[in-house]
C-alpha cells in the first residue's frame, strides 16, 4: 500500500505529464497569421549617431502675483493635465473685496431696473392728485382776489389787503405750474440720459468685479499643458513674489531626440525623413521618428549640427516609456544608396539582443498549412514605414507581421490575411 506522500508525488507527476502533452498539442496546432512580402528598393546606408531624449515642451511655471502659499497640490514626478492647479496662494482679503464689489453691482443693477421700469401707477396717481389740489387752491385764490378788488372799489378794504390777495393768487398759480410739470415728468418716465448713466454705472461695477475675479484667478497657479512635474520650487507657508517659480513641467506625449551630426551627414538629411532609433533600456522595441529640423548652424567647438528627431511616446502604467535625458542611438539615412530588403516594423521579433523574422515556407502539395522558419537579421534605416534588414532574405519572401509573438521555428501556420507589402502595418 502506497503512503500519502507517494500518492501526492504520483499525482504531481501525472499533472506535469498532462501539461506537457497539452503544450505539445497546442504547439502542433497551426496558428492563424497575417503575412506580407519582403520588398527591395534603393535606400541610404545608415550611420549611427548618439542623441538625447528631450521633452517636446518644457516650462518653469511662475506666479503673477505676490502672496503666501496656502496649498501646494503636486509632488515631484506627478502627471498633470492642462489647467490643473499646481498651487494656491492665500486670497482672504481679495474675497472680502469681491463680496463688497458684488453687493455694489447688485445695487447698480437695481437702480438701472428702476429707471427701465419707469414710473409706477401709484406715483402717477399721487402726482395727479397734488396737481388737482394745487389747481383748486389757485381757483380759490383767484376768487378771493376778485372779491378783494370789488371791496377795494367800494373802499371797504385798504390797498394792502388787495396786494396780499394778489400775492397768494400768484403763488397758487406757480405752485400749480410746478405740480403740472412734475406730473408730466412722472408720466414720461426717466430720461434716456438717466438710463444711459445707470447702464454705465452697472458696466463700470461689473468691470470692477471682473478685475477682482481675475486677480483671484492669478492666485491659483495652473499647469500650462499635459505633462509631468520635474521640480518643486516652493512649499506651503512660503512667501512668493511676482515671477517667482512654482514648479517645472515637461510634456512627454511626444519627444525629440537631439543629435549632433557632422557636416558631411547633415547635408544629406531632409526634414520629414524617417529615422530608426534604438534605446539600450528598450532593446525589445523598435522606434521610428521623423526629422523635425536640421539646425543650420554648427557648434563652434565640435563642428556638428543639431538635428531634432520627433517621435511619438507612449504610456506604460501611467508613466512615459521614453523619458527626458535617456540616451538614444539614431540610425540616420546618410550613407551611400544601395538596394536592400525592407520589412514592416511588425515583422520584427526582438528577443534581447536577437533580431529575427519568421519566413513562411509554402505548403506542400495536398497540405492545408504552411510552416515558418526563423531568419536572424540586423536592422538598418527606417524608410516610409518600413525597416531595412540584412539577413537571408530576398524580395518576394513572405514574412509574418501579425501572430508572430509566440511562433517557433518549424511551426505550422494558417495564412488568414495577406497585407500589402508597401503598407505600414506597424506604423
Amino acid at each position: 500500500m502506497l503512503s500519502p506522500r507517494t500518492h501526492a508525488r504520483f499525482a504531481l507527476a501525472m499533472i506535469s505529464c498532462l501539461i506537457g502533452a497539452l503544450a505539445e498539442f497546442v504547439h502542433a496546432q497551426p496558428g492563424s497569421v497575417v503575412v506580407t512580402h519582403v520588398v527591395e528598393r534603393e535606400v541610404n546606408v545608415g550611420h549611427r549617431v548618439v542623441g538625447t531624449v528631450m521633452p517636446i515642451q518644457s516650462s518653469t511655471v511662475g506666479t503673477a502675483v505676490d502672496g503666501r502659499v496656502m496649498e501646494y497640490l503636486v509632488n515631484l514626478g506627478d502627471a498633470v493635465t492642462n489647467r490643473q492647479p499646481l498651487a494656491r496662494l492665500r486670497t482672504g482679503t481679495l474675497e472680502i473685496e469681491l463680496k463688497a464689489a458684488q453687493a455694489e453691482m447688485t445695487l447698480r443693477q437695481e437702480e438701472l431696473r428702476e429707471f427701465q421700469n419707469g414710473s409706477r401707477p401709484e406715483e402717477i396717481s399721487e402726482a395727479r392728485a397734488r396737481m388737482l389740489a394745487a389747481q383748486a387752491i389757485r381757483q380759490n385764490a383767484l376768487s378771493r382776489l376778485t372779491r378783494q378788488e370789488q371791496l377795494l372799489h367800494r373802499k371797504a378794504i385798504n390797498p394792502t389787503e388787495l396786494d396780499d390777495a394778489k400775492e397768494r393768487a400768484e403763488a397758487a398759480s406757480q405752485s400749480l405750474l410746478a405740480l403740472q410739470a412734475a406730473l408730466s415728468r412722472i408720466e414720461s418716465g426717466p430720461r434716456t440720459e438717466q438710463i444711459a448713466q445707470a447702464l454705465a454705472r452697472v458696466a463700470l461695477q461689473e468691470a470692477k468685479v471682473q478685475l477682482i475675479e481675475d486677480r483671484i484667478l492669478k492666485y491659483t497657479i495652473y499647469s500650462p499643458f499635459d505633462g509631468f512635474v520635474t521640480a518643486e520650487h516652493t512649499e506651503v507657508g512660503e512667501w512668493v513674489s511676482n515671477a517667482d517659480p512654482i514648479a517645472d513641467v515637461i510634456a512627454l506625449e511626444q519627444v525629440e531626440v537631439l543629435c549632433n551630426v557632422p557636416a558631411e551627414q547633415a547635408v544629406r538629411l531632409r526634414r520629414g525623413r524617417d529615422v530608426r532609433i534604438e534605446f539600450q533600456e528598450l532593446s525589445g522595441e523598435v522606434f521610428t521618428g521623423r526629422i523635425e529640423q536640421v539646425v543650420p548652424i554648427a557648434d563652434s567647438r565640435t563642428r556638428t549640427f543639431p538635428v531634432n528627431i520627433r517621435l511619438q511616446n507612449r504610456m506604460n502604467d501611467g508613466r512615459p516609456v521614453l523619458m527626458a535625458g535617456m540616451l538614444a542611438r539614431a540610425v540616420l539615412p546618410t550613407g551611400d544608396r544601395t538596394v536592400m530588403p525592407l520589412v514592416p516594423k511588425d515583422a520584427l521579433v526582438l528577443n534581447g539582443s536577437r533580431r529575427y523574422v519568421f519566413v513562411v515556407e509554402p505548403a506542400a502539395a495536398g497540405e492545408s498549412s504552411a510552416t515558418v522558419r526563423v531568419v536572424p537579421v540586423t536592422l538598418g534605416v527606417s524608410d516610409a514605414g518600413l525597416v531595412q534588414v540584412d539577413g537571408a532574405l530576398k524580395a518576394g519572401d513572405v514574412v509574418v507581421v501579425r501572430g508572430n509573438e509566440r511562433l517557433k521555428h518549424g511551426q505550422d501556420v494558417l495564412v488568414s490575411v495577406t497585407a500589402e507589402s508597401d503598407t505600414s502595418v506597424a506604423d
